[in-house]
């Protein structure tokens, strides 16, 4: 997540780009120190309960993390040696995803990514349609309709992020959809893994629906953990099912619009027209398969297989602290109501529709995926 609307056309994708390393260290610093209190949070919370007699639910690092993240954006706020790299919270994310792969059987990632893609595809096209119609409905742009479409639908702020040239998105259009994909993901972390108790949902039922669900990955990620961690990497694989779609996405809706003569052409052709995909293709989605595929073979030990999860939870925490950190609310607050109304359209449509889609696969269908 972004924590300056204004700046919101730059990715969210952050990373090492700098020569100078050193700028990102404190911000790197902070992003440790915010994970690791969060984790003796939990602890001296369970530790505290206890000595009191108090029943309480177990409050897991992942919302510690994210709420102290939050507490110190919005109350002394983020100066700015920080930023460069609590921003690289995105990295951290994908080196995590890669790395959880040692804990999937390959063929049950296959099984899974090969169901939840026909529900992947089922939720963009229903999601899609009514998103267009409701920003239609509140008279608001069409390119920013379409933006709020790829967002909520596929892959959040970094769809937006790669959709703004292939449409010719205005900035304004491309920071009120980041603002309104953000806000949604707080909104989606935060009732989500409660509307799953409250529904009885099993840790496999409620991994699939916020993989479904939830538009940024690394809410996602955040959202299915708080729930249990068995959740938390089912969401993760569901929704690097969901972010494999990001390039075909793209494409459709920059076809569109260059039919309409207000985009860039898309070069004809079979060869063109992969490469575009190609381009926009998030390629840690090829280092998760990669490792998965390693432990499949069975070419690490245990204590290597154990010490590769070790750097997926490690990673995580990061992203966790950098969630909260990256969450501005009075910014949130300033945009506009409409691309807001349209972007809880999208979500209610796509929780309801997921919902729907994991309750039959799972208990009408019977099937599971496994995970070490």
């Amino acid at each position: 997540m972004s924590t300056v609307v204004a700046d919101q056309a730059e990715p969210d994708e952050a990373g090492f780009t700098s020569g100078n390393l050193f700028a990102y260290l404190p911000g790197v610093l902070l992003l440790i120190a915010v994970g690791l209190l969060g984790k003796y949070s939990q602890i001296w919370w369970n530790s505290f309960a206890h000595q009191q007699h108090w029943v309480v639910p177990d409050v897991e690092y992942v919302l510690w993390a994210i709420l102290i993240g939050l507490l110190v954006t919005n109350t002394v706020g983020l100066h700015r040696i920080f930023r460069a790299g609590v921003q690289t919270y995105e990295f951290w994310l994908k080196i995590g995803i890669v790395a959880l792969g040692v804990r999937f059987v390959l063929g049950d990632v296959l099984k899974l990514g090969g169901i939840s893609l026909v529900q992947i595809l089922v939720d963009m096209t229903v999601a899609g349609a009514i998103i267009v119609a409701a920003a239609r409905f509140f008279g608001l742009s069409g390119k920013l309709g379409s933006l709020l479409a790829i967002g909520t639908s596929i892959c959040g702020v970094s769809a937006i992020i790669a959709s703004k040239g292939a449409i010719r998105a205005r900035n304004s259009d491309v920071s009120y959809a980041i603002a309104a994909i953000l806000a949604l993901g707080a909104v989606g972390l935060f009732t989500l893994p409660v509307l799953g108790h409250a529904l009885g949902l099993t840790d496999h039922e409620f991994g699939l629906w916020a993989g479904l669900s939830v538009d940024n990955t690394a809410e996602t990620t955040a959202t299915g953990y708080l729930y249990s961690e068995q959740a938390g990497k089912l969401a993760v694989l569901v929704k690097s099912t969901r972010n494999a779609l990001i390039g075909f996405v793209v494409l459709g809706f920059a076809l569109y619009w260059a039919s309409r003569g207000e985009a860039d052409e898309v070069a004809p052709g079979l060869r063109a027209r992969a490469a575009f995909v190609w381009v926009k293709f998030p390629k840690f989605v090829l280092g998760f398969l990669a490792v998965s595929a390693i432990a499949t073979a069975h070419w690490l030990s245990k204590g290597q297989t154990a010490n590769v999860a070790n750097v997926s939870k490690w990673a995580f925490l990061l992203t966790f602290a950098g969630v909260g950190l990256n969450t501005n609310i009075r910014e949130l607050v300033h945009t506009g109501w409409r691309p807001l109304v349209v972007a809880v359209v999208g979500l209610v449509v796509v929780a309801a529709v997921s919902l729907g889609l994991v309750l039959l696969t799972s208990r009408g269908l019977h099937w599971g995926v496994g995970a070490g």
